[in-house]
């Protein structure tokens, strides 16, 4: 009988916006025949970063590519890890001969310190090992002090409410992403200047262990003998790492997290006008702090679908596939933030659409 070696697992992680996709897309498109199977975990009810992986061209039919993109239904895995991940583990290390590494891509709020935790349970030890975790950083968000893309709305909010300390809720995360790195990339180097990217690896410095390396990258590109095959076995160590959430799994308080004061919150709407739904979405991201947007539209008129990303008050749009005979022409966003109002933010589009 063969004895297969450990399935080698990379989890990606880093914020909303950092480009841990942009960086899948690259790995996927540079495989160079390594089988790959990807695990996406999408904040919210819907799959729409499935959607886009989906569309990018990683050399493979639509079937296959539909067989290597595992979804998991919602984004905190810390919360979830162990009523959807668990089975979709069990699956492909079932497969483990068929594959040659398992990338994962953890949503931008989830804690990775669980997610690697996860790996000690026996069932998975036995057949695989965390290869590394990734941290995709925001070069230039860490350098205007925001750490995650636009999040100027968020952090205003804190400033005017004296009884927070001087850490925002983004820097605990942030630190807590770093705290269980493997590798550290420094992604979107190349939009500030040498003064800027060094002071962003000291400030990462100050929160990792001395071992951990830190490379820098525009949109990703980096080489795969670089982002694969580091051997960290994360799993061994990981509960030698100390991060700001520990204490929320130590006792039976699991859903005291502090990230559940992030909203991911799903709106239906009909067809659209582009230009009224981006503006008012604009207009939205300003008033209620929604730290991103993302879904597709249906507008009037055209064949195929819209679809959306939003950053802050930043919006990326491509019309990115054609729509099936069989299913309805709905406009369906994906709103995140904090205390987001789901009636409210549904009514105040509806109005701006005159729907």
């Amino acid at each position: 009988m063969k004895t297969l070696a450990k399935l080698p697992v990379t989890i990606v992680t880093g914020f909303l916006g950092s480009g841990k996709t942009t960086l899948l897309r690259h790995m996927l498109d540079n495989a160079q025949g390594r089988r790959i199977a990807v695990i996406v975990n999408e904040f919210g009810e819907l799959g729409i970063d499935g959607e886009i992986l989906k569309q990018c061209s990683i050399g493979c039919t639509e079937e296959e590519a539909l067989g290597r993109v595992f979804e998991l239904a919602n984004g905190c895995l810390c919360c979830t890890v162990q009523e959807e991940f668990f089975p979709v583990m069990r699956e492909l290390v079932a497969r483990r001969g068929d594959l040659d590494h398992i990338l994962i891509e953890t949503s931008g709020l989830a804690l990775p310190k669980p997610l690697v935790q996860a790996f000690q349970w026996p069932e998975i030890r036995n057949a695989c090992t965390v290869d590394a975790v990734i941290t995709v950083v925001d070069s230039p968000a860490v350098a205007a002090g925001t750490f995650a893309a636009y999040p100027e709305q968020v952090d205003a909010q804190r400033k005017l409410d004296p009884n927070l300390d001087h850490e925002s809720p983004l820097h605990e995360l942030f630190a807590d992403q770093l705290a269980s790195a493997d590798l550290v990339v420094l992604n979107k180097a190349d939009l500030i200047d040498a003064a800027g990217l060094a002071g962003v690896r000291a400030e990462v410095a100050e929160e990792l262990p001395p071992a951990v390396k830190v490379i820098e990258a525009s949109s990703g590109r980096l080489p795969l003998d670089v982002l694969l095959g580091v051997g960290a076995e994360s799993e061994a160590h990981i509960d030698g790492r100390r991060t700001h959430h520990d204490s929320h799994h130590d006792g039976d308080d699991h859903d005291d997290h502090d990230h559940d004061a992030f909203d991911s919150i799903s709106i239906d709407l009909p067809e659209a006008d582009e230009s009224l739904l981006l503006d008012a979405l604009s207009q939205l991201v300003g008033e209620f702090g929604i730290l991103r947007a993302k879904g597709f539209a249906a507008i009037p008129g055209k064949p195929m679908r819209l679809l959306i990303q939003g950053v802050g008050t930043r919006f990326d749009k491509h019309f990115d596939r054609a729509w099936r005979s069989d299913e309805a022409r709905i406009t369906r966003l994906v709103l995140i933030g904090q205390d987001l109002d789901a009636v409210q933010l549904q009514a105040r589009l509806r109005q701006a659409l005159g729907a």
